[in-house]
């Protein structure tokens, strides 16, 4: 019989006027990888941080080896195995990588001076790394590592604590495929040492990949659980959501028009010996794939007006037009959709409102004097039209879930005349209903004439959204793939600079 490591039952959490969780039940067994999955404001975080020891439950059991617990400390939770893998890293990035795996547990020599013992901890940091096969030395600085780096950082600190239980959130938020790919492998030779994985994630692609079993929140509630044999998109999000989701791919209401945006040997700061020629029509989703650092969102930057064009031409209808900075680009109807939407897209101590208007405070002025009435009308009709849930339009954003950050990110454009349209990952940490909205709102604007190109690492997303996919390499654009050739094969051979296959083509 399977171990079992952990056991919540009947875990309540109440805050004034909302029920957070309702009567939630989880088990981990030791070895297995349990996917957890809902919606934002489905309650895994505050699930999770209960079993952190950071919450305290209103009401319930938590069972370790045995042992009831009404509530956990975070010191004991610590001591029970338990360990967290956060989306937001939690690394120190002036020091090594020995230094932050053991910070606040370092081993002292003895004698009066009681010294920690650095030669020690760098031999147990490279045991550590060495498990996690990792390509990188104790010595290294966090600075220096890459984003994938650095969850293994966080990983091996979690193992340096004898972790029996890691908890992943959003671990592949920030990778590209490859990377994804390597920490799917840790992932199972973790389980395969024993180690339970509580794994996290919006991309459900990764939960059929690597989970043995996915328990389903939504509203507070336990509203399924799911064995191995019964994965599948449709069958969590039907569990999820309440309903079934149609396909992600939303054909066109009418046929792309001539006309849009076509970039011309353009050369952008990011890769000044490399130049990109790309064309987007009037009313298509053009996809951007590559892997990261392939200078896609350098492309964006550039012709958003952020970054320096060094050389070549932007032209909008066949007409070329001067973007020296962003105020340039907007004028032009250029629109960019960031994609760090908290630190880029808006201002989160604002409320609705002032974010939802702040690109186009020259159309709410009278006299120079700021119109709060036009402005409030305006917010109000972009908050109901892309279904903004909170408040009032009086609401701080930073108190939104990420799917209403993004649609107030996308409010602020749609309250103007859009002509290009471009999305730099645009439902990064967003859960799948409000994806599915994101991705109904993307073809709406196109089937109005609006070019869109979308950037994407999420490689269910880029097939099953575009129109059409052109892809990066270190700077140029490898390839164009027209929607009869999608596959995952094809993309990723453009990406790292080889032709696709041709008999994937000829299919």
């Amino acid at each position: 019989m399977t171990e079992t490591l952990l056991e919540l039952t009947g875990i309540t959490k109440t805050y004034p006027g909302v029920v957070a969780l309702d009567n939630v039940g989880l088990r981990v067994t030791r070895g297995e990888v349990l996917g957890l999955i809902g919606e934002n404001g489905a309650g895994k975080s505050t699930l999770m941080k209960i079993l952190g020891g950071v919450t305290e439950p209103t009401a319930g059991i938590i069972r370790i080896d045995a042992h009831d617990h009404t509530a956990l400390t975070v010191q004991a939770a610590t001591r029970a195995g338990i360990a967290f893998v956060h989306q937001e890293l939690n690394l120190f990035e002036n020091l090594d990588v020995t230094a932050n795996i053991f910070i606040g547990r370092e081993k002292k020599m003895g004698g009066p001076l009681m010294l920690v013992d650095n030669a020690g901890l760098r031999t147990r940091a490279a045991s550590l790394l060495d498990r996690l096969k990792a390509d990188f030395t104790p010595d290294t600085l966090v600075e220096n590592l890459s984003i994938a780096q650095r969850q293994m950082v966080e990983i091996a600190k979690a193992l340096s604590i004898d972790a029996r239980v890691i908890i992943m959130d959003e671990p592949t938020s920030s990778l590209t495929l490859t990377e994804t790919e390597r920490l799917l492998s840790v992932i199972a030779a973790l389980k395969a040492a024993g180690v339970a994985v509580i794994y996290i994630s919006h991309r459900l692609g990764e939960i059929i990949t690597c989970a043995d079993r996915v328990v389903v929140l939504r509203d507070g509630h336990t509203v399924g659980e799911l064995g191995r044999e019964d994965l599948s998109h449709a069958a969590m999000i039907r569990l999820m959501i309440g309903r079934d989701l149609k396909s992600l791919y939303i054909p066109p209401a009418v046929r792309p028009r001539a006309g849009g945006c076509d970039i011309v040997d353009l050369v952008t700061a990011a890769f000044p010996d490399r130049s990109v020629s790309l064309s987007v029509q009037h009313g298509e989703i053009l996809g951007l794939a590559g892997l990261v650092g392939a200078g896609r969102t350098s492309l964006a930057r550039t012709v958003f007006g952020i970054d320096r064009l060094l050389s070549g031409e932007i032209r909008l209808d066949g007409s070329k037009v001067q973007i020296g900075n962003p105020r340039a680009a907007i004028r032009q109807g250029i629109y960019l959709v960031p994609e760090d939407r908290k630190r880029s897209g808006l201002i989160l101590e604002m409320p609705i409102r002032e974010n939802i208007t702040l690109a186009n405070l020259l159309h709410h002025a009278r006299l120079l004097l700021l119109d709060r009435s036009s402005e409030s009308s305006v917010a109000r009709a972009q908050a109901a039209s892309l279904g903004i849930k909170a408040p009032s339009i009086e609401t701080q954003v930073i108190t939104l879930s990420g799917g209403n950050q993004q649609k107030v990110v996308l409010a602020k454009w749609l309250s103007m005349q859009p002509r290009l349209m471009i999305f730099d990952e645009p439902t990064r940490g967003i859960d799948v209903g409000a994806k599915n909205e994101i991705y109904a709102l993307m073809r709406s604007l196109a089937d109005r004439g609006v070019a869109i190109v979308m950037i994407s690492s999420d490689m269910e997303e880029v097939i099953g959204v575009s129109d059409r996919i052109a892809v990066m390499h270190e700077g140029r654009i490898s390839g164009l793939l027209e929607r009869e050739h999608f596959s995952e094969y094809n993309v990723m051979r453009l990406a790292i600079g080889q032709l696709p296959d041709a008999a994937e083509n000829a299919a």
